[in-house]
C-alpha cells in the first residue's frame, strides 16, 4: 500500500547546486532525518576517495549498508531526506526501490541550476573549505557529464526548483 504523501525526500542537481542546503531545509520543514552521502563517505572512506571510480565503489558499499536502515526508518513512519546525489537513473532506481519496499512514494526535488552557476559555487565552497570534498574543474566536469535529467516515469513525485528559486 502506497501512502498519498511522501515521507521520503530525494535531491537531484549538479554538484554545488544546493542539494545539501535544501536537504537541511526539508528536514526542518518535515521533521525528517537527513542522511548525507558526503558526510558518510568522508567519515568512512576519506582515504579511499581519489577518483570517480573510487566514489562509485565506495558509494555502492555505503548503499548496501544503509539501505536496510533507510527502509526500517520509512516503515516506522519516520520522514527521511536522502542527501544522496540522485543524479543518474541508476541512483534514482535504488532510492525508488527502497521507497517501494517501504510502501511510500518518494518526492524528488530537482534543483535545475545551470552548470556555470554550480561551478562558481563549487569554487567558492572550495575556497571557504566548507564542504567535505574539494572539487577540481575536471572532477566537476566528470560528475556533470554523468548527470541525467529526472523524469516522473521513474517512480517519484517531481518538484522542480529553477535556479531563481534556489
Amino acid at each position: 500500500m502506497s501512502l498519498h504523501f511522501s515521507k521520503f525526500h530525494l535531491v537531484c542537481g549538479y554538484a554545488a547546486s544546493g542539494k545539501s542546503t535544501l536537504a537541511q531545509q526539508l528536514a526542518r520543514d518535515h521533521g525528517a532525518i537527513v542522511l548525507s552521502e558526503d558526510q558518510w563517505l568522508s567519515a568512512l572512506f576519506e582515504e579511499e576517495l581519489h577518483s570517480l571510480a573510487d566514489y562509485v565503489r565506495c558509494t555502492a558499499r555505503l548503499r548496501r549498508a544503509l539501505g536496510p536502515h533507510v527502509m526500517a526508518l520509512l516503515q516506522a513512519k519516520q520522514a527521511v531526506v536522502m542527501d544522496f546525489a540522485a543524479n543518474t537513473v541508476e541512483a534514482r532506481a535504488w532510492l525508488v526501490g527502497l521507497a517501494q519496499e517501504a510502501g511510500v512514494t518518494p518526492t524528488l526535488h530537482f534543483l535545475d541550476v545551470p552548470q556555470e552557476v554550480c561551478w562558481r559555487r563549487a569554487q567558492a565552497r572550495n575556497q571557504a573549505g566548507s564542504h567535505e570534498f574539494q572539487l577540481s574543474k575536471d572532477q566537476f566536469d566528470k560528475l556533470a557529464s554523468h548527470f541525467e535529467r529526472p523524469d516522473e516515469v521513474e517512480g517519484f513525485d517531481l518538484v522542480l526548483l529553477q535556479s531563481d528559486q534556489v
